[in-house]
């Protein structure tokens, strides 16, 4: 009775329910395990790709800011070439929904670079994609948008701009659609502006934009005021070699590179070569004094006549009675006792004159766009004796600005560059200091009683020579109506730290310079002017009471002029 009893008694209903409990706690548990080793392992994931992932691309995944090409800037940091977004017009033909007849009249009278038949053709091809304008600005994006056609679709991509616009364009270069450097030091720095490490840096270049804007500015009065074909100015440091300024007419704006003409994308300064005429004389007479066959600025040369080479004579365009001695043979630009002195110094050692300044081959900077130099082969005694005055043998006139930095830095050639630079490059020497002094006074002398004397810029100390030589016929002959007029010029001489060179090719004669076309009335006041303008920028003070002594000189110089 009892233990019937016993089994059939009710179940405790608190024991089921903390059993009830006791399960959803085991389960709970299992959950937050299960969940805790989930997030460990997350945890675990995140940890291990911090620690083993490649950072070397400087963080760019992580700042979508960073352009995909870095800036390009002048050596005080005013931007040059910077990337920006733009906007891309293209449409998809296979999925048009207009008349393509009728939308491609409205497209050419939006965007007529292309005609209407082009349009046509494009909108009707079996194709899926065509770009129909890219950098497009955002008025045009609008004007398009509004034709309402679907399949005409706008995106953004990284545009290159040139904020100064045509400001150094041959030495800025440009890139193409695909954001690579086509020219310039746009194609030079390729791969150091898209480095994903080094492209939030910008890279200064030597360029100073206030002393190139000068420069385009009077250079390009000049050629339009002397008709020229074209023309080229540099502006050099003679100590380090850096370019402040490089400028060439005609010129062009980068940001729409590809509508210039070829010529105007021709850099003069790197590309054309010349013969430079006079302005090699002082050369001559330097290395003549180096080689020893020049022993005193009073040593003279017979030139009351023509110096005849075979069949040929050498004449002087302002003839000089008698002889004359060093200082005179470059104050009046003695052709007939400049090839005296070359002569002297033969074959042999003109050509390693010329060879030590780099005149056998490219100039050297950093641009592609640069031409081999005219360096003759064969050299007989006609060749020697022109040379010595700048005939027969074709230069860049940045090979002549890297010589003239020469003549007056101490004697140390060094190569141009265009990168803005801490310290100078060792170099070569390749005249004594003693040379290089003489060659200061020289140069001013030439300024200060000579032919080049507009090329004087008050207070600047400005020395210089004139450079007027008949151009080239593309036959091989030369044009005696038509100039290649140079004056190369440094300053201050007394402490020459800047060369200035301006080359005018084929100028034509105005009244004010009486129809003349030589580089004393056409090159050496574009010089000048820039010297006035630039000095100041340049840290150069002006002074009336400080000059290079040029008393030893002064009393070899008759009183003849020009």
């Amino acid at each position: 009775m009892t233990a019937v009893a016993a089994q059939t008694r009710p179940l405790d209903p608190g024991s089921a329910r903390q059993d009830s409990l006791a399960l959803t706690y085991h389960r709970l548990m299992l959950v937050m395990l299960v969940f805790a080793g989930v997030t460990l392992l997350i945890v675990g994931r995140l940890a291990w790709l911090q620690v083993s992932t490649d950072r070397s691309d400087g963080g760019s995944v992580g700042n979508p800011l960073l352009p995909p090409r870095g800036d390009i800037v002048d050596r005080n940091g005013i931007p040059l070439a910077r990337t920006i977004d733009a906007w891309s017009i293209a449409v998809h033909p296979r999925k048009l929904i207009g008349d393509p007849a009728a939308l491609a009249v409205e497209l050419n009278g939006l965007m007529p670079e292309r005609s209407v038949a082009d349009y046509r053709r494009i909108l009707s091809a079996d194709k899926n994609f065509v770009y129909l304008q890219r950098r497009a600005v955002p008025e045009l994006v609008a004007a398009v948008n509004a034709l309402g056609e679907p399949a005409i679709v706008f995106d953004r991509e990284p545009e290159r701009l040139y904020p100064q616009t045509d400001l150094a364009a041959h030495v800025l270069g440009w890139t193409d659609y695909d954001g690579q450097g086509v020219a310039g030091m746009e194609r030079v720095l390729n791969e150091r502006l898209t480095d994903p490490a080094r492209r939030g840096d910008p890279v200064a270049l030597s360029i100073d934009s206030r002393v190139q804007a000068a420069m385009e500015s009077e250079l390009g009065a000049a050629v339009a005021k002397h008709s020229a074909e074209g023309a080229t100015g540099i502006v050099l440091d003679v100590d380090t070699g850096e370019v402040m300024a490089m400028a060439s007419y005609p010129t062009f704006n980068p940001n729409a590179a590809g509508k210039s003409p070829p010529e105007a994308q021709y850099n003069r300064a790197t590309m054309g070569v010349y013969e430079l005429g006079s302005t090699f004389k002082p050369i001559t007479v330097a290395a003549a004094i180096e080689a020893g066959v020049i022993k005193s600025m009073a040593q003279s040369y017979p030139t009351g006549a023509p110096l005849r080479i075979g069949r040929f004579s050498i004449r002087d365009d302002h003839p000089i009675p008698g002889s004359a001695n060093i200082v005179e043979t470059l104050v009046y630009s003695s052709n007939i006792a400049t090839a005296q002195i070359a002569d002297q110094m033969g074959e042999a050692r003109m050509k390693a004159a010329f060879r030590a300044l780099g005149f056998d081959e490219a100039a050297h900077i950093e641009l592609y766009e640069k031409s081999r130099t005219l360096f003759p082969k064969e050299w007989g005694r006609a060749r020697v004796l022109t040379s010595g005055y700048g005939h027969g043998v074709a230069i860049t006139p940045l090979h002549l600005a890297t010589a003239y930095a020469t003549l007056v830095n101490g004697g140390i050639w060094r190569p141009a560059t265009l990168l803005k630079s801490d310290k100078a490059p060792a170099g070569r020497r390749v005249y004594s200091e003693e040379t290089s002094r003489t060659m200061r006074g020289l140069l001013r002398m030439i300024v200060l009683k000579g032919t080049g004397r507009k090329g004087e810029a008050p207070g600047y100390r400005v020395g210089a020579k004139t450079g007027t030589a008949e151009k080239v016929t593309a036959g091989g002959g030369y044009n005696r109506r038509v100039n290649v007029s140079t004056f190369a010029a440094a300053f201050p001489m007394d402490d020459p730290r800047y060369v200035v060179i301006v080359m005018m090719d084929a100028p034509k004669g105005t009244a004010d310079t009486f129809g003349f076309t030589t580089a004393a009335w056409t090159a050496a006041p574009v010089v000048s002017k820039v010297i006035t303008r630039s000095g100041p920028l340049l840290g150069v003070i002006p002074s009336d009471r400080r000059d290079v002594d040029v008393s030893r000189f002064m009393a070899l110089v008759g009183e003849a002029e020009d």
